[in-house]
């Protein structure tokens, strides 16, 4: 039995691993002005919680998998940069295991959620997926061969970060033109801001009030109901969207792209013409090498699936 931990700057969540899934989900307050040393501790309680509500104790539990923010190397078990929390080489997995007892694997969060995802969720039919994570940025992460590919020091899969529009806008990486700047559901509302902006006669004015009150489902929900000026918003989100997943395809060409984060709540909405984008413009015809563009299923819960295989998978 191992125990997976979704570390997050607001909480912690947490959960054995079973055959039959996850049993004793539970949850634990986190903040940057704790110590690393503090946040170890409250992980730790919150693994044996975890452990109890599932109705076991830590005798039982033989590893813990961490999946954490920021750059993390796999390998050592430590943070090596959280901006957010403004961490540098925290050797977290060490410290964790100081208050548990137990062996602690870490990788970073996203890398944590593809794994899931290919092993439990939409993409346990695959031996090669990549999962796009469409929230506040874009994230993900990429699994070949059923294995989690990390890059050198873990330091890879950055994918919200290839440019797709040089010299495009700023990033908050310092570069311009990143597939996040684009893709992620910021980047939908800017493109819907402006457009309202720009067009006072739009339905999207009636959804969301003022520009500042649109978010990622009003340029959506106003093109169903037929708003040209949604529709555009819509086609541009699509192409910007389209372009990084035909070059994450022609890179690594999975047998399937999984889609999460608030906008993959879009469903067929969303894929149907990300797949009429996609499919012309990918190197090597998808009826040649099939290529399936699907919504991820786990949600929440995808990161402590991954982080608890991760951990198996290193026992």
């Amino acid at each position: 039995m191992v125990i997976g931990v979704d570390l997050g700057g607001m909480s912690a969540k947490a959960a054995l691993l079973q055959q039959a899934g996850l049993a004793g989900k539970s949850r634990v307050a986190t903040s940057a002005n704790d110590s690393p040393e503090q946040t170890a501790v409250a992980l730790a309680k919150l693994c044996t919680a975890a452990a109890e509500k599932a109705g076991k104790s830590m005798d039982d539990v033989q590893a813990i998998g961490i999946g954490s923010p920021g750059v993390v190397d796999s390998a050592n078990g430590t943070v090596v940069f959280w901006s957010n929390y403004q961490w540098h080489d925290v050797p977290l997995a060490e410290l964790v295991r100081k208050y548990t007892g137990k062996p602690v694997f870490m990788t970073n969060d996203a890398n944590a959620a593809a794994l899931g995802e290919a092993k439990f969720g939409a993409g346990k039919n695959y031996r090669d997926s990549i999962l796009v994570t469409l929230g506040t940025g874009v994230g993900g992460g990429i699994v070949i061969g059923g294995k989690l590919f990390e890059g050198f020091r873990s330091a890879g899969t950055e994918i919200g970060h290839m440019v797709i529009r040089k010299d495009g806008e700023l990033c908050t990486c310092g570069r311009r033109g990143c597939f996040e700047r684009y893709a992620s559901a910021t980047g939908l509302i800017n493109m819907t801001r402006r457009e309202m902006i720009a067009h006072p006669e739009s339905s999207m004015w009636k959804r969301a009030g003022t520009p500042e009150g649109a978010d990622g489902a009003t340029a959506f929900a106003c093109a169903r109901e037929g708003d040209d000026v949604a529709k555009r918003v819509v086609e541009e989100y699509i192409s910007y969207l389209g372009e990084g997943v035909v070059n994450l395809v022609n890179l690594f060409r999975p047998e399937a792209v999984l889609f999460g984060g608030g906008i993959s709540a879009e469903g067929e909405n969303l894929l149907a013409p990300l797949r009429e984008y996609v499919y012309p413009r990918i190197y090597v015809s998808e009826t040649y090498a099939r290529l399936d563009l699907v919504r991820a299923e786990l949600g929440n819960d995808a990161g402590i699936f991954g982080a608890a295989q991760f951990a198996y998978e290193r026992l």
